[in-house]
């Protein structure tokens, strides 16, 4: 069983609850969605097929406990969740970035998922399989990229139609180029917002480039 493999590498986690803690990536090609903000679209093609055994093989080289499966879309090759459940089963603890147009409920439940729900101006909100969020456990995250306040006031409301603060903590992230960080700080303090605000430490680090 293989895998189209864009890059594995060891870096910062620069995102979510588990930011600043060293951890070893396993990027996988391809993604169905386009959004506008995208940063990763340089994984949409290429890459390389590689077996799991492969992969956990790369993985362990590097000696961390942290391992997040991201993409492009991870959840786009079936084998991902093979490859969840076989990290899982190596002991690792495993996070998984996905763009929330596919389906999670087979996802190992030792994952914990992190769910990106893409807002208006991502253009890519009438893609979102809204189904997902029955299956959020507590161990996972749910994730806004805002754009502008629009943005802000719409993922506001998802908040309490979908009642996110009774499943997993919620992250607000302003988009790199789009969005000052401290406008959507001001915006979160104001309104009382029961989130974390997160600003991506990779990027802040080493700026925008590949393998980070």
């Amino acid at each position: 069983m293989s895998l189209k493999i864009f890059e594995i590498f060891y870096s910062l986690q620069g995102e979510t609850s588990r930011m600043g803690l060293p951890t070893v990536f396993v990027r996988l090609t391809g993604c169905p969605m386009r959004c506008t903000y995208c940063d990763t679209a340089y994984a949409f093609s290429g890459g390389s097929n590689m077996e799991i055994l492969e992969i956990l093989n790369k993985v362990a080289e590097y000696g961390s406990k942290y391992v997040t499966v991201t993409g492009g879309e991870p959840l786009a090759q079936k084998e991902c969740y093979k490859l969840l459940q076989s990290l899982c089963d190596a002991g690792y603890s495993v996070s998984l970035e996905t763009g929330g147009a596919l389906d999670i409920a087979p996802v190992d439940k030792r994952v914990s998922v992190i769910l990106d729900i893409k807002t208006p101006a991502s253009n890519e909100e009438k893609n979102m399989r809204w189904e997902n969020i029955a299956h959020i456990k507590l161990n996972d995250e749910v994730k806004f990229v805002l754009c502008n306040r629009a943005d802000y006031d719409w993922a506001k409301s998802k908040i309490t139609d979908l009642k996110l603060t009774e499943k997993c903590p919620i992250l607000f992230s302003p988009s790199y180029h789009e969005l000052s960080a401290d406008t959507l700080a001001a915006w979160v303090l104001a309104d009382k917002l029961p989130v974390r605000m997160q600003m991506q430490l990779h990027k802040i680090l080493w700026g925008e480039k590949q393998g980070v």
